[in-house]
């Protein structure tokens, strides 16, 4: 079992990095939670392979201080939706 996580942990790096996915995504991908995919490339993945560890933790820390750029672009694409919904609705 030891084994497979490790190389779970490894997999989930390397996606992460190839498609600068989120944590949200790369669960999503692999079918897990988000919980383990963060216990995956924060902990384990620095002891199995601490140069990956570092290249994920960048994506990581950039998604991070992005995510309320991508909240906000959300939110306005979900009223703007309402909106146009809204209004083809009253027509």
């Amino acid at each position: 079992m030891k084994g497979i996580v490790e190389q779970r942990a490894a997999m989930l790096g390397e996606y992460i990095i190839e498609s600068k996915a989120t944590v949200r995504s790369a669960a999503k991908k692999f079918g897990i939670s988000k919980s383990t995919v963060h216990k995956d490339v924060s902990q384990r993945l620095k002891k199995i392979n601490p140069m990956l560890y570092r290249e994920v933790r960048e994506i990581l820390d950039t998604n991070k201080n992005e995510r309320h750029i991508r909240g906000g672009i959300a939110t306005r694409e979900k009223y703007l939706l309402r909106r146009e919904y809204t209004h083809r609705a009253e027509e």
